[in-house]
């Protein structure tokens, strides 16, 4: 039985990817601590608060997906050093907590495959990034060491987006004015949908990405790729 194992997929590109991959696996199991709004037969879910909880038992698994993250954009002086903290746990922390945990499982898939978050701001310096790009900037360390490490058995890549329109996205995008700018600043004059990354999150879990690992996918709608 094929089975993808999503970290964080009641919400935003979580729940896109969870939702569009429903018909690609016998079961899409969803870790979080709020269920997801969509139901379906394929869909298992576990209420879990991945830094405190125990990760739920699963023997086999063709995939995991990491999908918690954070946005605290604050000056340099206005950051604590517990900021600093809580955002390398929720991005780094427990991206290993359940790598960790879930390896074994990995391991007795079908092609297995791990993909995890990092932002634009890790590679395109943005002010007020400092703690998100500092803990994104890790999570591309982790990839290309995993890839490593777990090949030729696991695939192990990245997406980078830029801004989505998410939940967690909110207070950028919280008027017309806002959205426009930020249309504005992107080459594309374009910011992401949670179902264009979940697209791109099927294709890299999917064989048709088989010779891919150890990679990072900038999805920045031109704003690290090009300077116009």
């Amino acid at each position: 039985m094929s089975r993808l194992i999503v970290v964080g997929g009641s919400k935003g590109i979580g729940n896109a990817i969870v939702t569009s991959l429903l018909s690609s696996y016998d079961e899409v199991v969803n870790i979080s601590r709020t269920a997801p709004e969509t139901t379906h037969s394929n869909l298992k879910h576990y209420t879990c608060d991945i830094l405190n909880d125990e990760l739920p038992d699963i023997d086999e698994a063709d995939g995991l997906v990491y999908c918690p993250g954070s946005i605290n954009l604050k000056p340099i002086n206005r950051l604590s050093i517990e900021d600093f903290k809580s955002d390398f746990d929720i991005n780094v922390i427990g991206a290993v907590k359940a790598i960790q945990k879930y390896l074994p499982a990995l391991k007795k898939g079908n092609k297995p495959a791990i993909l995890l978050f990092s932002t634009v701001a890790a590679k395109l310096g943005m002010p007020f990034h400092a703690s998100v790009a500092a803990s994104k900037a890790a999570i591309e360390g982790l990839t290309k060491s995993l890839g490593a490490e777990l090949a030729p058995t696991i695939r192990v890549n990245a997406i980078a987006p830029t801004v989505t329109d998410t939940d967690l996205a909110s207070k950028l995008l919280r008027n017309e004015r806002m959205i426009e700018n930020m249309n504005e600043r992107h080459p594309l004059k374009k910011y992401l949908q949670p179902q264009e990354v979940a697209d791109m999150a099927g294709f890299l879990l999917s064989e048709k990405a088989a010779s891919l690992s150890g990679q990072i996918f900038e999805m920045d709608c031109g704003i690290v790729s090009f300077k116009i």
